[in-house]
């Protein structure tokens, strides 16, 4: 039969997951059931994309704020305690509960905030408003003071909060000390204080190398606190308390851990059951921009945690517009099909390296990226119930014109 659809994405509902619920059993019972009941055949390289949340609930990975404060005491055992904060996001549901947990361990805060958005683009002042002003955003250092002397006091585009006071409520409700520097620069607070926490998320490194490099003494990250194992909370050995998600007023939901090890232990199941090699990976925030808030999504430290090996790379792909525009211009709608298709099988060739002028405008992203993009936007993080996504047809070409 002749295909006249590409890809199709599909959201899976499934029941509430609560911590011990087994997904390698739960899974392919939901996927088995969506076939029987939307009447379509699953086929190899489809591609099973499940959410973090959904994870990490099933895992119960889960810390409350008093973990937070005992993990960053073992850091920083001074007393009284002074921690400087470099560069948090401006969110209730990402850093709000952080923040609370470092400050019931801390006596006094210095929080270094960036100007005119954080990392992920949450405005903490007008852009016009800084546009206008004589101010070099490379350089300039201001105090809370002198920084509102200059700015008017800003209130978030959605959320209408000025997370400036949010964040001085949050710490002196601690009975912690709080001072606010506004500064793009993360070498401007290296001498403020001994104890530093890189609250960062994708340029974390590179800012951890520049504070050891002005002389900080104790640098850690966000990524280095809850990172251990324990049979009291959550934890993630490899990003701490990066992409966390407020679940309670005293809790936050970690980041899933050992998303490698599941990934590969349910493909080998769904190959068991359906006889097919199916693509899987774990997905948080898609890495995409809006468009109007100019908000970057990815709050996490990564879209994909854990993905099977088939996922792997980037798309190679070429440009139909351009071939048919150029390479193939005046041909009839039959040669121009037979000629794109030929040149589609023929595209791991040498023409169609990534210098190549007909690869020109596809997007050079992770396919991880993509995928997870693709199922974040599916799937929302509202009220669908479909917090796992089904993908067919990605990997399909102009090229392969027939169904299998």
């Amino acid at each position: 039969m002749r295909r006249l659809v590409g890809t199709t994405i599909r959201g899976l509902r499934t029941p509430i997951i609560n911590e011990g619920d087994d997904l390698l059993e739960i899974l392919p019972d939901i996927l088995a059931s969506a076939a029987k009941a939307e009447g379509f055949t699953i086929r190899n390289r489809d591609v099973l994309c499940i959410t973090e949340s959904v994870f990490a609930r099933a895992q119960g990975n889960y810390a409350h704020v008093n973990d937070i404060a005992d993990s960053v005491r073992q850091y920083f055992p001074q007393k009284p305690l002074k921690i400087a904060l470099v560069h948090p996001i401006l969110s209730r549901n990402r850093f709000s509960l952080l923040l609370r947990g470092i400050a019931i361990a801390a006596d006094k805060l210095i929080i270094e905030l960036s100007y005119p958005t954080d990392e992920v683009g949450n405005q903490i002042i007008d852009k016009t408003e800084l546009w206008n002003a004589n101010v070099n955003p490379y350089t300039d250092v201001f105090d809370e003071e002198s920084f509102s002397q200059i700015f008017t006091k800003y209130y978030h585009e959605f959320t209408g909060i000025n997370y400036v006071d949010l964040y001085r409520e949050i710490c002196e409700k601690e009975g912690c000390e709080v001072q606010f520097v506004f500064a793009n620069n993360p070498r401007a607070i290296a001498g403020m204080a001994e104890n530093i926490i890189v609250c960062d998320i994708h340029t974390r490194h590179k800012t951890r190398q520049m504070l050891q490099g002005a002389g900080a003494k104790n640098v850690i990250g966000l990524d280095q606190i809850l990172n251990e194992p324990s049979q009291d909370h959550g934890y993630n050995r490899e990003y701490g308390l990066l992409g966390t998600n407020k679940a309670t007023e005293d809790k936050v939901k970690l980041f899933p851990r050992d998303s490698q090890t599941f990934v590969e232990a349910l493909q080998l199941r769904l190959k068991e059951r359906f006889g097919k090699t199916i693509e899987v990976m774990i997905y948080g925030d898609g890495a995409f921009k809006d468009p109007h808030g100019g908000i970057w999504e990815l709050a996490d430290p990564v879209v994909s945690p854990g993905f099977t090996s088939g996922l792997q790379g980037r798309p190679n792909e070429l440009k139909i517009k351009y071939l048919a525009d150029n390479d193939y211009a005046g041909l009839s709608s039959d040669e121009l099909s037979d000629k794109i298709q030929e040149r589609i099988r023929g595209k791991f060739k040498a023409e169609a390296k990534k210098s190549s002028e007909s690869s020109e405008g596809t997007t050079p992203r992770q396919i991880t990226d993509l995928l997870g993009s693709l199922a974040d936007l599916s799937s929302g993080s509202g009220d669908k119930g479909t917090p796992v996504v089904y993908i067919q047809g990605y990997f399909d070409s102009y090229a392969d014109e027939y169904e299998d």
